[in-house]
């Protein structure tokens, strides 16, 4: 996890350089976000990539490794002791069950072809599931609806907060219930730091302030172990 505060003093005190401009709480909070939920995105294509690349098995391996670790802060899982499931904040779904039954997650074409055909039919062996709206929705039968005993997923991580209060009309860093600080894994802070201070200067239209982000991100990206 990476402290909110210590990734807005990084990025004031980068962006306040030679009077360089600042960065509003509100405007943070809405970078940090963007920034939070961009890294979080690339783990699935960086997992991908790295899962089809060729060659030392052992880079291949450290590389899937790390890619999971940092995944894994955002895996959940729901049973129906905990009440009904909803995906309000379900980023993917990584597996459902139908007992001990592991189900294959189709599309809702395939899913109706399949309640439809025989040949196609789903069996306790083999059900499937699909989401609908909200609901995850298994079929272990022809025409035959359930619902799922177990969902584990990778969950939206909460949008970072930084709270504060005024003194002397200078916002002050107030921790409170509502800080929220960033859910990623510790080694992402850099990355935070660069990806908000591009934001900041793409949105305030201060072109060195967005040259000195994506300058420091191009940076941390070329030391990163190449997949």
């Amino acid at each position: 996890m990476v402290r909110v505060d210590d990734v807005y003093q990084k990025v004031l005190a980068l962006a306040n350089k030679e009077q360089r401009g600042y960065i509003t709480p509100q405007d943070f909070n809405l970078f940090a976000n963007h920034a939070q939920m961009e890294i979080f995105e690339q783990y699935f294509y960086d997992i991908n990539l790295a899962r089809k690349s060729q060659g030392n098995d052992t880079v291949y391996a450290d590389i899937d490794d790390m890619l999971e670790q940092k995944l894994q802060i955002f895996e959940s899982s729901w049973i129906p002791a905990l009440g009904s499931f909803s995906m309000q904040g379900v980023y993917r779904l990584y597996e459902v069950l139908i007992d001990t039954v592991s189900c294959e997650i189709v599309n809702t074409k395939d899913f109706s072809a399949a309640l439809n055909q025989p040949m196609l039919a789903p069996a306790p062996s083999r059900p499937i599931a699909v989401i609908r709206g909200d609901q995850v929705i298994v079929a272990n039968g022809l025409n035959q609806l359930t619902s799922p005993t177990a969902i584990v997923y990778i969950r939206i991580p909460k949008k970072p907060n930084w709270t504060y209060v005024v003194v002397n009309k200078k916002a002050m860093y107030n921790a409170n219930q509502s800080t929220v600080d960033f859910e990623l894994h510790a080694s992402e802070e850099v990355q935070l730091v660069n990806k908000i201070l591009k934001l900041a200067g793409i949105s305030n239209k201060q072109d060195d302030i967005m040259r000195a982000g994506q300058g420091m991100e191009m940076t941390n990206t070329q030391l990163q172990p190449k997949i």
